[in-house]
Parts: C-alpha cells; structure tokens; sequence
C-alpha cells in the first residue's frame, strides 16, 4: 500500500467521511456515499429543455417557459439533480464546511454529463467565483470545488482565477425577477485576459433563473470566447 492511501485511510478513520445524503458517516467504510442513499438523488430526466436542461413537464415542449421567454447569453447548458432531491447537500456543501461533497458530487457530474461536456470540446472549465470576502468567510468556493473535481476526471483544465467576482453582491435566493439581473450587473471580471479561449464551461452549484451565469457569460464573451456552456450540480423545476 501506498503512504499516500494509507494516509487517507488513517484520515477517514480519525474523521469518517460525511454522506452528502444523511451527513452521517459514510456506511459501508470507504465510500463518498451511504449504499442506502443513493436512491435518494433523483438525476433530471427527459424530457428537458434544449437551452438550460430543466425538467419539463410537457413531453411536447421543447424549452421550459423561462427559456421560451427571455434570451440567454449562454449557448447551452445542463445540471444533473432536481434541486428538490439535493436541496439540504447544497446548503451543507455551501454553509456547513462539508468540502468533502465535492468527491461524489464531481465524480457523479462527470459520470452523468461527461459525455455531453466533452462533446461540447472545451478549452478549459471555469467555475463561477465568489467575492474574495465570501469566499475567505466560507473557506473555499463550492463551485470551484467542483470543477476541479470534473476536471480532473475528464482530463479538461479548470482556470479557477480567469474569472473574478469584484462586486459583492447579495445572495440571488434572497431576490426575485428583474432584481436578480441587476443585482449582479458588472459583478464579473476577466483578469487574465492574456489566455484566450474559444469554448468554456462554466461551473456552479445551482441554476435557478440563468441570471449568474449570463452574466459571467456576458464577461467572457466581451473577451472573446465564442462558445460558453454550463454545468451545475442542481437545477430549480422547469415549466
């Protein structure tokens, strides 16, 4: 055995792993989730809309009713869980230091959407960041996290300081409608605007109204970039 395996092992061992379902330690020993768990992720499924990937209720439809009605600065995107089914993961991964999410979590997008994202053929992924102030609060950035997880299961680079929050803004959840737009115009920065890239990924936890990403899209194609997706780990119902 290697000295780096065994020193994981001694780590889960003095502090067990959490499941990202229960929270409790992880049964049996060694897994990222509780076997009894897993049946409590509910991936989305079709049909789905063709611009942002949510759910749709109407097997006829091909885009949910916000997609159908407002313009997105994105091409393209997806999520892998309803956010219903992984509501309470989300708030512990985000607020409560469970860091250690990030393997199941990143391993599941990548095993799920691996495909779609390297059909996509991305220069690098880029996950959405917070403000420096938010994230030296928290400690690390969820959807940084994440992507260095899908990363490096998918062999694809994540530049995690391409992008930079520079307004401090407030949580989207707390806003509605227009409100969420504007809360975070001007929000993004490109700073090394020297790396020039074609197609990008961007990466984050939940997609609820698009209004996060476009505006990171929104910054990176004023940069140049011609193509940008999305993956996020959870996305609110589509109508």
């Amino acid at each position: 055995m290697r000295a780096k395996e065994a020193g994981g092992i001694l780590t889960d061992l003095l502090f067990p792993r959490r499941c990202p379902v229960c929270d409790r330690p992880v049964k049996p020993f060694g897994r990222d989730i509780c076997d009894a768990c897993r049946s409590a992720l509910v991936p989305v499924r079709e049909p789905r809309c063709l611009k942002c990937g949510k759910q749709l209720a109407d097997a006829g439809a091909e885009y949910c009713y916000d997609c159908a009605h407002r313009r997105h600065v994105y091409d393209r995107g997806a999520a892998l869980y309803s956010y219903a089914c992984i509501r309470q993961t989300v708030y512990r991964f985000k607020y409560g230091g469970r860091r250690e999410y990030a393997r199941f979590l990143g391993r599941s997008l990548a095993e799920n959407l691996g495909s779609l994202i390297r059909s996509w053929h991305p220069d690098a992924l880029i996950p959405v960041p917070l403000h420096p102030q938010r994230e030296l609060q928290r400690g690390y950035n969820q959807a940084e996290l994440l992507a260095l997880e899908l990363g490096k299961r998918l062999e694809i680079p994540v530049l995690s300081g391409y992008l930079v929050r520079v307004k401090r803004t407030r949580p989207q959840k707390e806003l509605e409608g227009a409100a969420r737009q504007n809360n975070l115009k001007k929000a993004f920065k490109i700073v090394q605007d020297d790396v020039k890239l074609n197609t990008i990924v961007i990466i984050d936890d939940i997609y609820t109204t698009g209004s996060t990403i476009d505006a990171a899209a929104l910054e990176c194609r004023a940069a140049g970039v011609r193509r940008v997706f999305f993956i996020t780990l959870a996305i609110g119902k589509g109508l």
